[in-house]
């Protein structure tokens, strides 16, 4: 009976090849899928299709310029049906409308003052600090916040125990990794890495995150130092390249 359930357990916990489908209707080529759990990855094709490799529990991340980024957590049934379908949700940036006014007098000053903007001016536009939207939940220490010398905050000390706090903080990570990942990409496209550092198009994304785990490359790109930034793409993609077994073309 023990043996039994060995290999059931064996079986479930089995890496198996899946095959993917992204159902949007435009857009679809090109989007990554890296599984963040063992760092296999894929790119779609021109009809969104894909594979990868993957096992109950691992994390799909699927990301693109023009879709929000989204994570799917591989079920025992997706496995034992071996494909996954997906819906992303599309990403908008919308210019705000300006009117300008039927009559110019070609006084420029006197004109812009005539410009309806729809959108009001906020601290945000003026370089004043500020915040806008829902606040993150914060994550208190586990000693003088959630454990002090006269009070215990019970739900703080079981999300410390769950992990549940610990999760969150990778969950924040990834996702600013991610979006760090998408700003690199819509400034330098796929096919800059690949002639300028031999990166293949389908390793880009998983070549980004690398630099962003072993360099200052986040930070660097922030703060636009591109001089910086470019000179951590070569560094790294010379060290990326032999962990592949490819050949660095840019390796001196």
């Amino acid at each position: 009976m023990a043996l039994l359930l060995l290999l059931v357990v064996q079986v479930a916990g089995q890496e198996v090849s899946l095959q993917g489908k992204i159902t949007n209707l435009e857009d679809i080529e090109g989007i990554h899928v890296l599984n963040t759990t063992s760092r296999y990855n894929a790119v779609t094709d021109a009809f969104g299709n894909f594979s990868i490799t993957a096992k109950p529990l691992d994390t799909l991340l699927f990301s693109s310029v023009h879709y929000l980024p989204k994570k799917v957590e591989i079920s025992e049934e997706i496995q034992e049906r071996g494909i996954i379908v997906i819906t992303l949700e599309k990403l908008i940036n919308e210019l705000d409308e300006v009117f300008l006014g039927s009559k110019l007098t070609g006084d420029l000053d006197q004109d812009i003052k005539n410009i309806n903007v729809k959108k009001t001016i906020n601290f945000k536009d003026v370089g004043i600090p500020g915040f806008e939207g829902e606040p993150e939940e914060k994550i208190p220490t586990v000693i003088g916040q959630t454990i002090g010398p006269t009070h215990i905050n019970i739900d703080a000390l079981y999300k410390h125990i769950s992990g549940y706090y610990k999760k969150l903080r990778i969950q924040r990570k990834w996702e600013a990794e991610n979006q760090t990942v998408a700003s690199i990409l819509y400034k330098y496209d796929e096919t800059f890495f690949e002639r300028a550092y031999g990166i293949p198009k389908d390793r880009t994304y998983d070549f980004l995150l690398f630099c962003i785990e072993t360099s200052t490359l986040q930070a660097d790109f922030r703060k636009q130092g591109h001089a910086r930034v470019l000179g951590i793409f070569k560094k790294q993609a010379a060290v990326y390249l032999e962990r592949i077994d490819l050949p660095s073309e840019k390796k001196e």
